[in-house]
């Protein structure tokens, strides 16, 4: 009888080889992503475990325990012992609680049968493994909320940056519109000198600036972090004049032979159409007013009513170097409200940072 062999047919056409080449690439792609966003919040996951640790178990943890675990232990006779995992004569792993240290020999109790007396176990009891639980410490935020006074600097950093991100979007939205609708004898002259105060660093212009607001009396205030962003910043009419130059221009003469005038057509045709891009230099000056170091430091240096958050963090762990749970936990708490603004702008923000590629 003549011998019957089966193939089996493997699909080998353009669009199935396409198709599984498509999917590789993007599990390829996946891939690589998972990996660098895991490193990039590697520094937030051990900002958040330390949070939530004690001053004892940061330095018990020293063998590499990532979480807030601290040794599981058993009261007996008015004492708390720790539990280890000691082996039985066959092997079998059993948690006892290391009553008596001895050097050739211990003694141990078991935490389930207390009245069976102790349990001696011959060996070393520091090659035992010792048992953990996950006990954290929520008490760090409050006792740092108390310590720091959280209401006064969360008021102080969200007037600045409120006041301010006020000031830029409106100061930006004009002059973003007349650069992007009014015939400007030298406008594109302007513009290119406005962008070229982008490259300008502001170490150059931080000695005059300082000489010149103390002149008017402005140190010691929040007037110099506050009223410069009523003047417009060039980043922020750059990113507004393009995605106003994207709106077709037949609204504004449609708006015209209504008899709207130019201030009509900005509030009732342009802003409306304009609220991601508008929305995100809102929510840049907010994130940028929120963190900004250096210009409070400058300016309200001696007045500690008035500091932000950012110097009231810093200065707070020049005091508590020593206990890293509590600068974590204020850490954590001084970027919980622009994270949660980021987390919910989000859809916003994304299409705000693409302005130039929207279409109308």
């Amino acid at each position: 009888m003549a011998a019957v062999t089966y193939s089996k047919s493997v699909n080998t056409s353009p669009w199935y080889s396409f198709q599984l080449k498509k999917f590789g690439v993007g599990a390829l792609i996946f891939l690589i992503a998972c990996s660098v966003a895991f490193i990039y919040l590697l520094p937030f996951g051990q900002m958040l475990t330390t949070a939530f640790k004690s001053a004892e178990q940061i330095v018990g943890n020293t063998d590499g325990l990532i979480f807030p675990m601290s040794p599981r232990t058993f009261t007996y006779e008015g004492e708390a012992y720790p539990i280890v995992k000691v082996p039985d004569e066959n092997g079998v792993m059993r948690e006892l609680a290391l009553v008596d240290k001895g050097r050739q020999s211990s003694g141990f109790i078991d935490p389930a049968n207390p009245d069976g007396g102790i349990i001696e176990w011959q060996g070393s009891w520091r090659t035992l493994e010792t048992v953990y639980e996950l006990i954290p410490h929520p008490e760090n935020f409050p006792e740092a909320w108390d310590l720091i006074d959280f209401p006064r600097v969360f008021f102080n950093t969200a007037f600045i940056a409120i006041t301010g991100m006020i000031g830029t979007l409106l100061s930006s939205i004009c002059v973003a519109y007349a650069f992007a609708r009014f015939p400007i004898p030298g406008k594109n002259i302007y513009f290119i000198i406005l962008i070229g105060t982008i490259i300008l660093p502001g170490q150059v212009t931080l000695i005059p600036t300082y000489a010149f607001f103390a002149s008017i009396g402005w140190t010691g205030s929040w007037l110099p972090l506050i009223i410069p962003h009523f003047f417009s910043n060039a980043y922020n009419v750059f990113l507004l004049r393009q995605f106003f130059l994207t709106l077709p221009r037949e609204l504004d003469e449609a708006a015209m032979i209504d008899g709207a005038g130019p201030f009509r057509i900005l509030r009732s045709v342009i802003i409306p159409q304009s609220w991601p891009a508008i929305l995100s230099v809102g929510l840049f000056h907010f994130i940028f007013a929120w963190n900004d170091y250096f210009g409070p430091l400058l300016y309200t240096l001696g007045k500690s009513d008035l500091w932000p958050i950012s110097i009231a963090v810093q200065q707070f762990n020049f005091q508590y170097g020593p206990r890293p749970e509590l600068i974590q936990a204020t850490s954590l708490m001084a970027m919980v409200l622009p994270l949660l603004i980021f987390v919910f702008a989000q859809k916003v923000f994304m299409r705000g940072v693409v302005v130039t590629g929207v279409e109308k």
